[in-house]
């Protein structure tokens, strides 16, 4: 066929795309001769896999030349078991962030409204943008946590998507049971609310509730959870939700088939055994225990620090985001900067920590506070 002036000069693509923001991930420490360096920049464990967990890899690897289970029935199982739910309550894909583009997908037509907080987590506008939803982003406060009132009159009847980050990324604080319940109250009831809990694991507030017992009181409610974060399986890619029945049903349906790896699938089977969830919860609590110290520190040395329930932690630096990331990376310390508005660092090894500590003290004048505002 030949091409006449009348043909596009390009493939038709949907006009919404063009406005989809790239997602950016953090990046890698640079090599520094003589220096050791460390990635803070993606929420990575830095603990590397559990030697069960390996063996369960090795052993999954010698079948690849065969398709992954499709229902992912034995993972799903041992999911079931360890919530208390039941194995139609749960759908899976390839990590937290492609479950919440399914909900999208299934819920929200051209125009209609997704409202988040912001900032938050990147894939949200993202995810909003490929369904072409309009995206509400309600500011946080102050003190960088979701203005849950405001988010409440935020919602419209164009409105088919809530989602709310707790622990929020980047800025760290957690939603607490009695604002939450009160705004789950308030919702209507034909508005989906996704709770993300890819950092439950990391929360030591006594005061946040546990996602999966709020979803047993509110039909509307699906909780988000992830394998990369508190069990270190990032490079596998295995999310989780838990919905109510017709909502599960839709995500499995909607799902890529053989979207889970069977290496992915048995990796978690393995993590989920009694005696090696304990070890990677005392993972988790190390890193908890540092978080506490590198928090305790920054402040200490006059940096306002948000509250911080995930293994990272939110530096507002507003306009200097940037500029004082590359002071870190000078000195081997790779974070992910957010320009215009703050810097959020992964909690990492004891070495890193003690380094970020050191630099941090060098990078503020005496008497000097740094913080911005968070809702930029």
């Amino acid at each position: 066929m030949t091409t006449t002036p009348s043909t596009p000069a390009v493939p038709r693509l949907r006009a919404n795309m063009a406005g989809v923001p790239a997602y950016v991930a953090g990046k890698p420490a640079v090599a520094r001769a003589g220096l050791e360096v460390f990635k803070l920049s993606s929420n990575e464990n830095p603990f590397p896999p559990l030697p069960s967990v390996l063996t369960a890899i090795a052993r999954a690897a010698a079948t690849v030349n065969r398709y992954p289970d499709p229902t992912a029935g034995a993972m799903l199982a041992a999911v079931a078991t360890r919530w208390g739910v039941g194995v139609e309550d749960l759908a899976t894909a390839t990590g937290s962030v492609r479950l919440l583009a399914q909900l999208a997908e299934i819920t929200c037509a051209p125009g209609d409204e997704v409202v988040y907080a912001w900032r938050a987590f990147e894939a949200y506008p993202i995810t909003a943008a490929i369904a072409d939803a309009t995206a509400v982003e309600v500011p946080l406060t102050a003190d960088a946590r979701h203005d849950l009132p405001a988010m409440l009159a935020a919602i419209t009847e164009r409105t088919r998507l809530v989602i709310l980050c707790s622990p929020n990324n980047p800025t760290g604080p957690a939603l607490r049971r009695a604002e939450l319940e009160r705004f789950l109250a308030a919702v209507p009831r034909d508005v989906l609310v996704v709770l993300d809990e890819a950092y439950r694991e990391f929360v030591d507030d006594p005061e946040v509730p546990d996602g999966v017992e709020l979803w047993r009181e509110h039909p509307n409610l699906v909780v988000l959870r992830t394998f990369s974060k508190a069990y270190g399986l990032a490079g596998l890619r295995v999310g989780v939700a838990l919905a109510h029945p017709e909502v599960a049903s839709t995500l499995r349906r909607s799902a890529t088939p053989f979207g889970v790896s069977a290496i992915a699938q048995a990796a978690v089977v393995a993590s989920l055994q009694t005696a090696a969830e304990a070890e990677l919860l005392e993972r988790v609590a190390t890193l908890v225990a540092e978080r506490n110290r590198v928090v305790a520190g920054l402040r200490e040395q006059g940096w306002d620090v948000p509250d911080a329930q995930g293994n990272f932690l939110w530096l507002p630096v507003g306009e200097r985001a940037v500029e004082l990331a590359g002071a870190f990376g000078a000195e081997g310390l790779a974070v992910r900067p957010f320009a215009g508005a703050g810097i959020r660092v992964t909690v990492a090894e004891t070495a890193a920590n003690d380094r970020l500590l050191r630099v941090a003290a060098t990078l503020l004048a005496p008497g000097q506070r740094a913080g911005a505002d968070v809702s930029s």
